[in-house]
């Protein structure tokens, strides 16, 4: 839309507490994106219930999300903290936009095949055919819907604000490539309407790996309760996490490839310091894993203890953060309602008398 700031969103979804990875790749680079642009930062609950959930803790965790978000920095004067579910048009959009998404394209995406290779299937790249990839599969639960119908949504999301920007990790880069395929099809077959939105990924600290298996990414979903450093973690729990995090043969504290533990820690430092990793590295000539460790754990109390404090005082007034969800929802629903009008205009549906 010509003569406003440009159009940032993004969204994650409410499981879970938000990790250190979380925190120094995405969200500290969202609040300094709020300045000079229009910022919606969506919890997407609707997402959360492709897995199994329980609805108490998504309830709890949506509510929790929120107030680590306003911890973290995003200042809901200048941005628009919203709820998917409190907003119509998400998943309306979704229905138009997947009657012009091809399955296969769906049944393409490398997480859905992921997601349902951990419940037993299989799926075929020649013929795009989900199949039991052993007997045993039978047994366990079914691929849902929701599940393959992922990405849509998740386009939906985003073109439903006409975002000009979506800062995206590496692991979303296929879905928003279906986003913008989808933009275009829908521009080409009823006119310009969506704007095509362009990924915004960070350069440093986008990659903080787990504690125990350095080659993966920390996820806020891991069952190793040591694996990931959680924003609300106290102090004494964060610096057994680092204490115990897997470190590399040799005792050397440099940057290498055959040394993803040590990397990874001085990415974290990195991160927080802003130290490059020579400097790090040299500072650390001659001292062991220990001392290096010890210097880690510090930085990330340091760091983590006054958004910790933002964050139980927010949770102890939920009056306020409940107040910013429903200002963020009327904003965001402003928005929405005007493209869904285009939208459905477009498609020939016949307009509603009011």
């Amino acid at each position: 839309m010509s003569g406003e700031p440009p159009v940032i969103l993004t969204c994650a979804q409410p499981t879970n507490q938000l990790t250190l990875g979380n925190y120094l790749g995405a969200i500290r680079n969202w609040a300094q994106m709020i300045e000079g642009h229009t910022c919606y930062f969506g919890l997407v609950d609707l997402h959360a219930i492709t897995s199994d959930y329980t609805p108490a803790e998504l309830r709890k965790n949506t509510f929790d999300c929120a107030a680590q978000y306003l911890a973290c920095g995003l200042d809901p004067e200048r941005s628009h903290i919203f709820v998917q579910s409190h907003v119509t048009g998400h998943t309306e959009l979704a229905w138009v936009l997947g009657c012009i998404t091809p399955i296969g394209d769906l049944q393409r995406m490398t997480q859905f095949k992921e997601k349902a290779a951990k419940l037993g299937f299989s799926v075929s790249d020649q013929e795009n055919e989900l199949k039991f990839a052993h007997e045993g599969a039978r047994a366990q639960a079914s691929v849902n819907s929701g599940l393959l119908f992922y990405p849509v949504l998740m386009a939906a999301d985003i073109l439903l604000y006409n975002a000009d920007v979506v800062p995206t990790g590496d692991d979303q880069k296929q879905h928003l490539e279906l986003c913008r395929d989808l933009a275009k099809r829908f521009n080409h077959r009823y006119s310009d309407t969506f704007t095509i939105p362009e990924p915004a990924i960070s350069k440093s600290a986008s990659r903080i790996m787990s504690l125990q298996e350095p080659t993966k990414k920390m996820s806020k979903s891991d069952p190793d309760p040591l694996a990931s450093i959680y924003i609300i973690d106290n102090p004494k729990l964060i610096r057994k996490k680092i204490m115990s995090a897997v470190t590399d043969s040799g005792s050397e504290i440099r940057a290498a490839n055959d040394k993803p533990g040590v990397t990874n820690l001085m990415t974290i430092l990195g991160a927080i310091s802003g130290e490059s990793t020579d400097a790090i590295e040299q500072r650390f000539i001659g001292k062991g894993y220990g001392d290096f460790k010890v210097e880690v754990a510090e930085s990330v109390v340091e760091l983590l203890s006054p958004i910790q404090e933002r964050y139980h005082a927010y949770c102890a007034d939920k009056t306020y953060v409940n107040g910013v969800l429903k200002a963020g929802a009327e904003a965001a629903q402003k928005r929405a309602y005007k493209t869904l009008g285009k939208v459905y205009r477009k498609a020939g549906f016949i307009e509603r008398i009011r």
